[in-house]
């Protein structure tokens, strides 16, 4: 099912902050054009135009499933947002794509200002490497609902494409149990990114537009 939200800051994922550019060392995990063997994919290296159950929105093709709840937060009234989240009952993920330079190496830089925010918010981030190279594994301090002090999990990846960078937030007990399988994970592997050729500013947003009808899943992917 899809459905459109108005914006909400997310206290999971932390937003890029400005910051003074890390150098990144020799033994420094980074990402690179070959841990995509398996997805995301760039839209001259997939087509699914013949595919219902893939969802176009713009500057991104998501794969819709059974089981799997897309929101697409929007700001006021609007039809443009930048962000898609899909949701499962324990689960969410939620992805932004960016322009990017033809080099590469954003996140490198996305990641350095993501461990600052972390550590100014007083939370705890760890760098691992996954299935795409670095990322992040970060838990902040959070109220819960009955007043007690919490914790929120969320792991964050980020993946660099032909001039642009996607960044893949996983929530709940995809955060908190981290693992390389699993729908959201799947979900993230068949995302295909539309650039375009139009020229933009590194970091600038690739924005989605929402469509006009439902997602159609089919049983055989559940």
């Amino acid at each position: 099912m899809l459905k459109r939200r108005k914006n909400q800051p997310n206290a999971t994922a932390p937003a890029d902050s400005a910051s003074e550019e890390p150098v990144s060392g020799p033994d420094t995990p980074t990402s690179s054009p070959a841990r995509r063997s398996h997805g995301p994919w760039d839209s001259s290296e997939r087509d699914v135009d013949t595919d219902p159950t893939f969802l176009d929105l713009g500057s991104m093709i998501i794969h819709g499933r059974v089981g799997i709840d897309i929101q697409l937060p929007t700001e006021g009234d609007s039809d443009i947002t930048g962000a898609v989240v899909m949701m499962t009952e324990d689960s969410g993920l939620e992805m932004r794509a960016f322009a990017s330079t033809r080099s590469g190496g954003m996140w490198d830089e996305v990641r350095a200002e993501l461990l600052a925010d972390v550590e100014r918010r007083s939370g705890e981030a760890k760098e691992v490497e996954g299935l795409f190279g670095a990322e992040l594994h970060v838990r902040l301090p959070m109220e819960l609902p009955d007043g007690e002090a919490g914790v929120q999990p969320s792991r964050i990846i980020g993946i660099e494409g032909p001039r642009w960078f996607l960044r893949a937030t996983f929530l709940g007990m995809a955060a908190a149990e981290p693992s390389d399988e699993g729908l959201l994970m799947e979900c993230l592997c068949d995302t295909i990114i539309k650039r375009g050729s139009a020229p933009m500013a590194p970091r600038e947003p690739l924005i989605l537009t929402v469509p006009s009808g439902p997602v159609v899943a089919d049983d055989s992917q559940a």
